[in-house]
């Protein structure tokens, strides 16, 4: 089923009845917006889902805690600070950063969720924080005119595009603001994307649905194995559009946090090409998913694709280190490079180059097929270049 994008006729999303937006500069960065709220002007329901990361932040511990009730209104962003491994001060920093945020908007702390971004072990500034919510709070709802595009430009870090997405779903519709470029390998979420829809569901089905999603996109992406202490994912659905159908919501969603995927592997630090691995005939989903991050998260894989090597020899290797997979049999095995096999049936001398040809667009499509059952899973990554290094070897200094 295809669902229609939400976009105006100037081709960018605008929030759902009932959702505002607000971006802002308060200090965390030398210039540009960097914190951003977004809420709903009524009460709503939610589902979130954070990072396993034993590093969590003072933002994921707050915001897990506010979740629980099911009934978040508002997210608010403060990008290139993470606000983690920063101790007491850092958690008496988010409260007093949610308190201030549920004062601007007239509800209660806990229904407010805040996510916090870039830099690990510094405390926030929040010298120029407060003053920049006190100027706010005097601007009031006045204050928030921001789009979603708006919003998603304010969380970024070293992304180099805001990321947005859109589905509708009968009279309801989705819209979702996303960022995250590197530290990318989910755990239960991946970096910070937030999805605001005027749908109304039951908390459970909300639950329901974006678990299902996260499962099979977000955490179905990798940049560089590294997973976020920061991940959070949620939906905020405020039942301004009436009910919608649970199932069609969860496609919707599942459509939409793809959409949010492709954008994330193909902005991943330093690429230049999308990276999609596709591992068929597996035991089972789980089987065909750790299989296909190992190939999408090998460094000479990633290398290979970005020098538009088809070294397929690279992609057997991935496979053999998954040692634990002991039902896996070489001899069964079949990889191909687009629509070429290139495993066990060794291409032809003069396929070479369109192999090379086909490695170097933007888009790099490997499949491997087990030959052990019916499961299936795709993943998602990106080449692995020197601007990769230039960015991280730079990142704090």
């Amino acid at each position: 089923m295809t669902h229609n994008h939400a976009f105006p006729a100037g081709g960018e999303p605008t929030w759902p009845t009932g959702f505002r937006g607000y971006t802002g500069h308060g200090g965390l960065r030398d210039s540009g917006d960097d914190i951003s709220i977004v809420a709903s002007d009524r009460p709503a329901t939610s589902a979130a889902v954070f990072t396993r990361s034993l590093f969590a932040g003072p933002a994921v511990l707050l915001s897990r805690k506010h979740a629980a009730g099911r009934g978040l209104r508002a997210v608010t962003t403060l990008a290139q600070n993470a606000n983690v491994a920063t101790g007491r001060r850092g958690e008496e920093n988010a409260a007093e950063v949610v308190r201030r945020v549920a004062g601007i908007l007239g509800v209660p702390e806990g229904e407010v969720l805040i996510g916090s971004t870039g830099v690990i072990g510094r405390p926030l500034p929040m010298s120029t924080i407060l003053p920049h919510f006190d100027r706010t709070a005097e601007r009031g709802l006045a204050a928030f005119t921001a789009a979603p595009r708006d919003v998603a430009r304010a969380m970024m870090t070293t992304d180099t595009r805001p990321k947005t997405a859109s589905r509708t779903v009968g009279r309801a519709r989705l819209v979702a603001v996303a960022k995250g470029v590197g530290m990318l390998e989910p755990d239960m979420a991946t970096m910070l994307a937030y999805v605001f829809t005027d749908a109304a569901l039951s908390p459970a089905d909300l639950d329901t649905a974006l678990r299902g999603a996260v499962d099979r996109t977000f955490n179905c992406l990798s940049v560089d194995t590294d997973t976020s202490t920061s991940d959070t994912v949620a939906v905020i659905a405020n039942g301004a559009a009436g009910p919608v159908d649970p199932a069609l919501f969860a496609e919707a969603l599942a459509d939409l946090c793809l959409d949010l995927t492709l954008q994330l592997a193909s902005d991943g630090e330093g690429a230049t090409k999308l990276l999609r691995v596709t591992v068929g005939g597996a035991r089972d989903h789980a089987q065909a998913k750790r299989v296909a991050k190992s190939v999408v998260n090998s460094p000479l894989v990633k290398t290979a694709v970005h020098g538009a090597d088809p070294n397929w020899g690279r992609v057997l290797m991935a496979i053999g280190k998954c040692t634990d997979e002991t039902d896996i049999d070489p001899a069964r095995v079949t990889v191909k490079f687009g629509d070429t096999e290139v495993y066990p049936e060794e291409p032809e001398v003069d396929t070479l180059g369109q192999l090379v040809d086909l490695m170097r667009g933007d888009e790099v499509d490997i499949a491997v097929t087990l030959g052990i059952g019916t499961g299936e899973a795709t993943v998602y990554g990106c080449d692995l270049s020197a601007d990769y290094i230039r960015v991280n070897a730079d990142y704090t200094s």
